[in-house]
């Protein structure tokens, strides 16, 4: 059977450096959140006693403890399920040495309709549950030890019926905390296209968005590597320095070629794996320490 070749050379990539320069430190948050179910006016205060609220991790699917009812709104396509709104909050505190960093809070899904606060201040609002989304949470937290954040999200499936099929309620995929420097690739900043593949050579482009949140420009490169299917990296390389201005997104761009490349096949799927950093010619020494910590 002739090779089968999926976007011409199939590859995977993760944002983020294998080198210590990138300046990016990925939480897991999934663990210790506190659950409300019904409407509460002062959910997002940070001030409101929530002591009472039950504790579990995320992904959580409220919906699916039921009690399942003919009335319920949701109708037979939603497995007659309960809908409504619910509440999600957190606590956690954040070391000093993240005081001059940009934090970010990623949520892989909240159905349905979301709204986010993190100490009080208003995020933002996501009106559809399937999309993954993020919020800039820089110049509303506390650091240091003792000082308390704490992220409030609210859930609203009350529209119904609202699907073909059951959907679930609630923080129903993973939720991360990012802290990035304050020049760094942007949630979904990287983008991996093959323009030209051979048996002995593959070239692959690798484009990722660069944003400078500083007061002054700053010259960039971009540090990548290409990684095969059993992890070994097989190609890596920096583009030329240029001068990213503040404010103003700048894509920088860089090509890896590859040898004798490993091609997708119906029966052998073959996955690389392209890891992009953006590195600072100067200050690129990342800032060793722990920028996160959680409670209940």
């Amino acid at each position: 059977m002739k090779s089968c070749l999926i976007g011409v050379f199939s590859l995977i990539f993760l944002v983020g450096s294998i080198t210590a320069q990138a300046g990016r430190d990925i939480k897991n948050f999934d663990a210790g959140w506190l659950f409300s179910k019904g409407e509460i006016a002062d959910g997002h205060r940070s001030e409101l006693d929530d002591s009472s609220w039950r504790k579990l991790d995320v992904p959580h699917d409220w919906s699916i403890e039921g009690p399942i009812d003919a009335k319920n709104p949701t109708g037979g396509a939603g497995g007659f399920f309960p809908s409504g709104v619910s509440w999600y909050r957190k606590h956690f505190t954040l070391a000093d040495n993240a005081r001059n960093k940009r934090v970010f809070i990623e949520f892989d899904g909240v159905m349905e309709n979301s709204e986010v606060w993190v100490n009080g201040q208003y995020l933002g609002k996501r009106p559809y549950g399937y999309s993954s989304f993020s919020y800039d949470m820089t110049g509303k937290l506390n650091f240091g030890r003792g000082a308390k954040n704490v992220l409030s999200v609210k859930a609203d499936t009350s529209k119904q019926p609202a699907s073909r099929w059951y959907t679930g309620a609630g923080i129903y995929r993973h939720v991360r905390l990012v802290i990035k420097d304050d020049v760094h690739i942007p949630q979904w900043g990287t983008f991996v296209t093959t323009p030209s593949v051979s048996e002995k050579e593959a070239t692959v482009n690798v484009s990722s968005e660069v944003l400078n949140t500083t007061s002054a420009a700053k010259d960039i490169m971009l540090d990548v590597s290409l990684l095969d299917p059993k992890g070994k990296v097989v190609a890596a390389g920096a583009s030329k320095p240029q001068a990213v201005s503040p404010g103003i997104p700048f894509i920088l761009k860089y090509d890896l070629i590859v040898k004798n490349p490993d091609r997708w096949h119906v029966e052998h799927g073959a996955m690389y794996k392209a890891v992009a950093g953006e590195v600072r010619r100067q200050d690129a020494g990342r800032r060793d320490g722990e920028f996160w910590n959680s409670r209940v």
